[in-house]
């Protein structure tokens, strides 16, 4: 498989065996300089060009690449296995792309073949119909996606052609000019002082070559997606689906009222039509976000810098309506409303990049100001999308060097990159939540050994934390909630045994509450969360307001936590003062530079810890696990230990000689207390017996 970035085009390895990273095959070289990729002369054959992510002409590097060969065949495939990851929303957006996409290729010389199938299938018939000897694709992060593609790659393996075998061409379109990954600093701080030159996109190539004659099939309907997807024979039942339909907040307030009356503003599975004007950029039915093709989404971004002009278009104004609507905080209005249109690749985060400064030095006489942008919709497109280059960067890097004791994964959740990891093969599933300001790796001793007792483990890292991407958006506890949520359903697909520390262990006791049909069990490690006895309903509000002293407070404390955060991690330890090695601080002190922290930070003035624990687990009798570390200076623990006793029954409490972190700091008696626990839960053992 061949790698084509620009403005180089570098060349790597791919293994055969799909279960594995895409690191160490067999080598395929396709080298193409950009001088060359303009000028040199064309190749014989034919090359294919898989569309995945990459819904567009404009900046493809890929395309650029292909339109050397005499024939080109532009393909999307509608497979299972990448459409159950989307929203109807989302479907709709894709369809609409498309419908986009086969029209520019057309303008450009070709045509886009539509098929459906598991596209190792519809690739290889593909190739030997035609006698393609290059498949290009974009590379891509997410574990799912990256399967698929080694899959093809395998599948490609057994096709012989009289030119030899075919090969998979990989394709970036990477903002900086970077020779080798592995040279690049993990720290964001780091990074930025190197201050790599920007590269620039590129136009769409004229596909000059033969044109097949084949029967390119037709761009199905909404209704007709909706159907095929339907159809997936490896679909979830629909009870475990419909899980995900409803919002945190949305079953909170119908518990806590009593009166199943849902809040009005908070009915995201239901809406209303809506009069859509004729030449609308929100052209899906709910009508949250932009979409159709590159060049309305591009317009649509104009329209987006030039808020503060003003307008006489109707498109114009009601896009500028929807950015205020969509402002829930500063800049958060951009990933909004362009968000699913880059995760598609209907534009790129080079070309949004390219526009946004563009429009900086029209309204400044050509230079760019070094104390910051001029208007704030500018600022937010540009650092949204420098964002979301850097965790893309670093995840790649992370996949490729396979660097860390884990095997890294990435899960795309509404659109932002998550990391996870897995272990074991056979047994209960288990997923491990680390808590604020820490990462999967806090479970550095407990993953493998838990692993081998039986289980199946997954950590996390959640939105927001260690490397996981953090986006200009509102953080709460529900949020999280719900991201978890997800993941169970999305990635575990089955009903899992929870554990979480500090904070993570109050957001996996709301998972247990909000959806119990998830949970097998809960473990709380020096959870956050207070008893309340004989707790009184009352209306629940996830609305949170990032003020000038909330701005102001999370920077004082960065500054501080950068300052003190060793002695800080220490006495979290106080009984194993070694556990808060070099290693872990590094790691946490490398976080706190990633784009996106302060806003991550400011979460902590806001967080609504007022639905107590016992309220939250008490559907959960004879299933919740209580591990305190008795040493904890965050909190109280034997006051806490004395309430959970007192006010939640059925519950199991374990106390250990050890700080806020005991699964760290003592990992062996964790382990070993949380393998016992599975088997007395999976066996179905009163919980009393394992007192």
């Amino acid at each position: 498989m061949a790698l084509i970035s620009f403005p180089r085009f570098l060349s790597r390895p791919l293994e055969s065996n799909h279960r594995r990273s895409l690191r160490s095959r067999h080598k395929c070289v396709c080298c193409v300089s950009p001088t060359a990729a303009v000028t040199s002369k064309g190749r014989s054959g034919s090359a294919v060009i898989w569309f995945k992510q990459d819904l567009r002409v404009d900046d493809h590097l890929g395309l650029v690449a292909a339109s050397k060969y005499q024939a080109v065949v532009p393909l999307y495939v509608f497979d299972h296995r990448i459409l159950s990851r989307y929203s109807n929303e989302m479907l709709e957006l894709v369809i609409f792309a498309l419908e986009d996409l086969r029209k520019s290729l057309k303008e450009q010389g070709s045509d886009l073949m539509i098929r459906f199938g598991r596209v190792e299938n519809v690739i290889w018939e593909l190739v030997e119909e035609v006698k393609a000897t290059s498949v290009f694709a974009e590379e891509e992060v997410e574990y799912h996606l990256r399967q698929m593609m080694a899959i093809v790659d395998e599948t490609l393996a057994k096709v012989s052609l009289v030119d030899g075998k075919p090969k998979i061409c990989l394709w970036q379109t990477p903002f900086y000019d970077i020779k080798n990954l592995n040279d690049l600093p993990v720290s964001h701080n780091e990074f930025r002082k190197l201050q790599r030159p920007l590269t620039s996109p590129i136009l769409p190539p004229t596909l000059a070559g033969a044109k097949l004659e084949a029967d390119w099939g037709p761009l199905p309907t909404f209704d007709e997606l909706k159907e095929f997807v339907n159809e997936n024979p490896w679909k979830l039942e629909e009870s475990w689906t419909l899980i995900n339909n409803m919002s945190a907040e949305t079953i909170l307030t119908d518990k806590l009222s009593k009166l199943g009356k849902r809040s009005k503003r908070n009915l995201n599975n239901q809406h209303s039509p809506r009069k859509r004007l004729d030449k609308s950029f929100f052209v899906t039915d709910k009508g949250n976000t932009v979409g159709g093709g590159t060049n309305a989404v591009l317009n649509a971004l104009q329209a987006y810098l030039r808020y503060l002009e003003g307008t006489g278009r109707d498109d114009w104004q009601e896009l500028q309506e929807k950015l205020c609507n969509a402002e829930s905080r500063d800049g958060a209005s951009f990933a909004t409303l362009f968000g699913p249109a880059l995760c598609l690749g209907i534009i790129s985060r080079r070309r949004v990049h390219y526009e946004a400064i563009k429009y900086e030095k029209e309204q400044n006489a050509g230079f760019l100001s070094p104390f910051g942008y001029s208007a704030a919709t500018v600022a937010a497109a540009a650092d949204a999308v420098c964002s979301m280059e850097w965790y893309w960067l670093m995840s790649l890097r992370s996949l490729r060097s396979n660097e860390g004791v884990y095997s890294t994964r990435i899960w795309r959740w509404n659109g932002y990159q998550i990391q996870y990891t897995v272990a074991g093969k056979e047994g209960p599933a288990i997923l491990l939540v680390h808590g604020f300001g820490a990462f999967l790796e806090h479970y550095r001793d407990n993953i493998y050994d838990i692993a081998d007792g039986g289980n199946r483990v997954w950590a996390i890292t959640l939105l927001g934390f260690g490397r996981s991407e953090k986006p200009n958006i509102v953080y709460t506890e529900l949020m999280w909630s719900e991201l978890l949520r997800d993941f169970i359903v999305e990635v575990v697909g089955e009903p899992v045994h929870l554990i979480g520390n500090s904070i993570g262990g109050y957001f996996v006791a709301i998972v247990a509450c909000l959806w119990p049909a998830v949970v097998k069990s809960v473990v709380l490690i020096n959870s956050a969360g207070n008893v309340i006895p004989e707790y009184s309903f009352r209306q629940f509000s996830n609305e949170r307001q990032a003020s000038g002293p909330v701005r102001l407070g999370a920077r004082l404390l960065l500054f501080y936590l950068r300052l003190n955060i060793s002695n800080f991690v220490k006495q979290c330890y106080p009984a194993r003062r070694e556990r808060a090695d070099d290693w872990l601080i590094s790691e946490m002190l490398r976080a706190s530079y990633d784009p996106g922290v302060l806003v991550v930070l400011e979460s902590i003035f806001s967080f609504n810890l007022s639905l107590p624990l016992n309220y939250l687990l008490e559907g959960f009798k004879e299933k919740v696990l209580i591990i305190q570390g008795i040493k904890d200076p965050i909190s109280d623990s034997k006051s806490k230990v004395a309430m959970l006793k007192e006010h939640c029954a059925g519950i199991v409490i374990r106390e250990l000689d050890a700080g806020h972190c005991p699964h760290d700091e003592k990992p062996e008696e964790v382990n070993s207390i949380i393998s016992e626990w599975i088997v007395t839960i999976e066996s179905k053992v009163p919980a009393e017996s394992f007192l």
